[in-house]
């Protein structure tokens, strides 16, 4: 008879896939740097890559507080949003709606993070994992100010700019 899958497996599997993607968007984040216009979105995107080193190390750390080895599995979600994002890098190139779309592309990522984040958090603390749980939390802290970030950014500057023809 097949082992029964608990939420202590949903956990390690959604664990599992956030590692991934973490890993994934490190990877995305100097693209994107790289293509933004404006200093001010250049610079978001080099501070959430920093932020996302320290996501990754948090979530080795929440694999060790549960004893399970740091291991990603393939999320299609985040290779999906990424390739959004990068969709956008390629057919708004030097047009004033890039650093929009690109921002809009980041705030994809930031929702899907949160909502990740925001379930493991919930589930750590219902399955007693204290020190998973606080890690968690605080990278949760993190994306939702970021996102925040992002909007008002977009909302201040990007979206007049993205107006002009």
């Amino acid at each position: 008879m097949p082992q029964a899958k608990t939420l202590e497996t949903l956990f390690h599997e959604t664990l599992k896939d956030i590692y991934y993607a973490e890993r994934k968007i490190l990877k995305a984040l100097p693209k994107m740097a790289k293509g933004a216009t404006t200093p001010e979105l250049k610079a978001a995107f080099e501070k959430h890559r920093d932020e996302t080193e320290v996501h990754v190390e948090r979530l080795q750390g929440v694999f060790e507080a549960i004893g399970k080895p740091a291991r990603g599995k393939t999320c299609e979600a985040i290779e999906g949003i990424i390739a959004e994002g990068e969709e956008i890098l390629e057919d708004f190139k030097g047009q004033p709606a890039l650093d929009a779309g690109l921002a809009s592309a980041a705030q994809a990522v930031e929702h899907y993070e949160i909502a990740r984040y925001g379930t493991l958090a919930r589930w750590a603390k219902e399955l007693g994992y204290t020190d998973a749980h606080k890690l968690l939390v605080a990278t949760l802290g993190e994306e939702e100010a970021t996102d925040e970030a992002l909007s008002a950014l977009a909302e201040s500057s990007l979206n007049q700019s993205a107006l002009a023809a």
